[in-house]
């Protein structure tokens, strides 16, 4: 009782403000995106007259917008010239091959961004406001822009993902590829692996784009496309290594076990089954990044949700896997879970 008061004058209001007006830092991102500020300040474009010219834009509206990227601390300031900060010279500079400027257009999807607007209604329904089945209506056009824009974020942990999925095989290896997308998971082992291939499973809009990425990768001859639905198509095989990237989220754990069923049915014994994931410790609220995740899904699907690694064992172990294992991907939030089909 005693300490109430004492607690009252220390709290602060300002997580609540910095909360109501995040909007603010999105906005600013996606415009300085637009308008290439981060290539500009790049090719060395630091006071607000040059950076004006070469992004087109007013000099009153770049000097707001690049105080403000450096109050948030996206640039810096120093003496009335704007530099980059370590973080934007990395990932928002289009001249660093680490640049993940293009994710901006598939997380501002204007439908899912929308969708955040009527939240109190989703939660009070428990499931997405979005038409059909969400995000996974069939041939949702959403997927062509996550094929595309997404990958620069994927292509990092790729190799190590890869590296997971192989786990010691060698010689001839196939591959099925469900949800490819941008098909850089599939194309990763058969650049590690020369006697690999690769057949890649999306719809088919989408597969063009993984078709693509493996061409300038160099492993086209040895990737095949099977278009359609995960749930539909037959999936031929045996198999000796089947990814599951980014896909069981969308679904509730019994459809995911259903799927996993037919996943393992369709590998060797002793075949491999990898999925890519979100996966929150067991108290949901941690790591922040892998357990937030919850509410995209709630937002965008009608029974997503990221699934913890026993949540995600206990689907393996249901579907008939063994020796079901976690492996982190750090420093990115996603982590690998790989299951074993008996021999």
């Amino acid at each position: 009782m005693g300490s109430a008061p004492h607690q009252q004058a220390q709290a602060s209001p300002e997580l609540i403000f910095d909360t109501l007006s995040a909007y603010e830092r999105t906005a600013a991102l996606r415009a300085a995106i637009e308008l290439d500020v981060f290539r500009a300040i790049g090719e060395g474009h630091g006071d607000v007259a040059s950076l004006a010219r070469r992004c087109s834009a007013s000099p009153r509206g770049i000097r707001i917008l690049c105080d403000y990227l450096a109050i948030i601390g996206l640039l810096t300031k120093e003496h009335g010239r704007y530099g980059h900060t370590t973080a934007s010279a990395a990932f928002l500079d289009p001249h660093s091959p680490a640049c993940l400027a293009s994710i901006s257009r598939f997380l501002g999807t204007p439908s899912i961004r929308e969708s955040f607007d009527q939240l109190a209604e989703i939660v009070r329904t428990g499931r997405t406001m979005l038409p059909g089945e969400g995000t996974v209506e069939p041939e949702n056009p959403v997927w062509v822009e996550f094929a595309r824009s997404m990958a620069p974020m994927m292509a990092p942990i790729a190799p190590a993902l890869a590296g997971i999925a192989l786990d010691g095989l060698q010689g001839p290896v196939r591959v099925l590829d469900i949800a490819a997308g941008h098909g850089l998971f599939g194309i990763a082992v058969a650049k590690q692996c020369l006697q690999a291939h690769v057949v890649a499973l999306d719809w088919a809009p989408v597969l063009a784009v993984a078709e693509e990425n493996a061409a300038k990768a160099g492993v086209q001859d040895r990737f095949s496309k099977l278009p359609g639905s995960a749930f539909d198509v037959e999936y031929g095989g045996p198999y000796d290594i089947v990814l599951l990237t980014n896909f069981l989220h969308h679904f509730d754990a019994p459809t995911c076990t259903e799927l996993l069923k037919k996943v393992r049915a369709s590998l060797k014994p002793g075949g491999h089954a990898v999925t890519l994931e979100f996966v929150p410790n067991a108290d949901r609220v941690s790591p922040p990044a892998a357990a937030s995740f919850s509410l995209v899904m709630l937002v965008s699907t009608v029974s997503g949700d990221a699934w913890t690694f026993n949540e995600l064992k206990a689907m393996y172990e249901a579907a008939g896997f063994e020796s079901v294992s976690e492996h982190p991907l750090l420093p990115s939030p996603q982590t690998a879970v790989l299951g074993l089909r008996p021999r």
